[in-house]
Parts: C-alpha cells; sequence; structure tokens
C-alpha cells in the first residue's frame, strides 16, 4: 500500500496521461485508425496480418512493436532505474520524447509512415520513464491496469475490506487524464490536423524545463 502520495506525482501522473491520451487519439484518427500508445491492438493485428501472409502489414506492425520497444530500452538507458523518484534524469527524458512528436507531424504531413514510428516511440519512453512509486505500478500511456485497480477497489468496497484510497485516487486521475487527452485531442486534429501533436510535445518540453529547475534550485543531483 502506497503510505504517501506527494502532490507532484498525482500533477506528473495526470498531465502525462493527458499527454498520452491526446497522441493515441490523433493515431486513432489520422495514423490508419491506429492506436500509439499501448500494444494491445499492434500485436493483434500483427497476428493477422502473419495469419493472412500479409507481409507489408507484417513488417509495419513489427515496426511499430520496435518502436515502442526503443522507446523503452532508451528510457532504461538514461534512467537506469523502476522505481519513481526525482533526481534522475527525467529532464532528459522528457525533451527526448518531445522532439519525438515534433518529428512526426511533418513525415505524417508527407505520408511518411516513420512519424507513426516516432510517435510509438515516445510513447515507450514516457510508459517507462514512469513505472513504479513506492511498490505501486504506474502506468501512463494506457488505463487498463488502472480500471483493473478500479474494478479491484471496488470490489474490495463491497465486501467491507479496507481500500488503498491513495491509489484509488492515482487511478482516477490517470484515466480522467487520458480521458480529457482523447477529448483535447480530437479537437485539436480537427482544426490542426497532425500539428496537434505539438501540443503533446510543447507540454512535455515545457514539464522538462520546470523540472531542471526544480533540480537546480533543490540541488538533486541528475
Amino acid at each position: 500500500m502506497i503510505s504517501k502520495l506527494p502532490k507532484w506525482i498525482l500533477y506528473s501522473a495526470w498531465l502525462l496521461a493527458f499527454v498520452a491520451g491526446i497522441v493515441n487519439v490523433v493515431g486513432l484518427l489520422g495514423f490508419s485508425h491506429q492506436a500509439v500508445t499501448h500494444l494491445t491492438g499492434t500485436t493483434s493485428l500483427l497476428g493477422e496480418a502473419i495469419a493472412n501472409r500479409d507481409g507489408a502489414l507484417t513488417r509495419h506492425f513489427l515496426a511499430v512493436l520496435g518502436s515502442f520497444l526503443a522507446g523503452t530500452v532508451l528510457s532504461g538507458f538514461l534512467i537506469q532505474d523502476s522505481t519513481l523518484q526525482l533526481g534522475r534524469r527525467y529532464g532528459v527524458a522528457l525533451l527526448l520524447e518531445a522532439a519525438l512528436l515534433c518529428m512526426a507531424p511533418s513525415l505524417l504531413r508527407h505520408n511518411n509512415v516513420i512519424g507513426f514510428y516516432c510517435a510509438a516511440c515516445a510513447c515507450g519512453l514516457q510508459n517507462a520513464m514512469v513505472s513504479t512509486y513506492s511498490g505501486a505500478v504506474v502506468r501512463t500511456t494506457h488505463i487498463s491496469g488502472m480500471f483493473t485497480d478500479l474494478g479491484i477497489f471496488l470490489g474490495h468496497s463491497l465486501r467491507g475490506l479496507p481500500v488503498d484510497t491513495r491509489r484509488l485516487r492515482l487511478s482516477v486521475l490517470v484515466i480522467s487524464g487520458f480521458l480529457c487527452g482523447g477529448i483535447i485531442g480530437t479537437l485539436l486534429y480537427q482544426k490542426l490536423d497532425y500539428a496537434a501533436l505539438y501540443v503533446p510535445a510543447a507540454l512535455t518540453a515545457a514539464t522538462a524545463f520546470i523540472y531542471g529547475i526544480y533540480r537546480w534550485r533543490t540541488g538533486r543531483n541528475p
């Protein structure tokens, strides 16, 4: 059970889920109606492509999976720990995510699928960067686990069992952040097309800047 939940955890979890919600809905609306921030559907599509002996789609879906995985590898290389705590190289990871998201729109406007791979890599980087806090799994690019936790807590409550209210709050925050990102992302895509991805890029870059200032003021090591 989480013993404490600092405000920076709450704020960052909501914001990053919001970013992922924008990216994913732009993917669903524009990238051949394909999800970007998680790999469950992509893996199923890969299985279908393999069964149908469609070489082009098989290579594409493998590239999507590989791009997401590459982002997680990059995160592991930079942060070097699965436990979320201030003082690690989150600023660098956030700037790299912002750069990848900035690269995607211009490529996608020219029907270059590499733009999709950049977005998938950015999501893999973010998802691995925010991994655990006080033993609790924290994922910000997909919400299946958060809904699972929410259901478990509701079941415990019905049985009169104790509920980890801090973990419950975190689950609700991530779900609401992802949902709000989907709403805003849809409105942005309707007006800006793929340029909507510049918004989550700007948000992650701003977060990196704020984090850098905080680390400098507190004298924490990178």
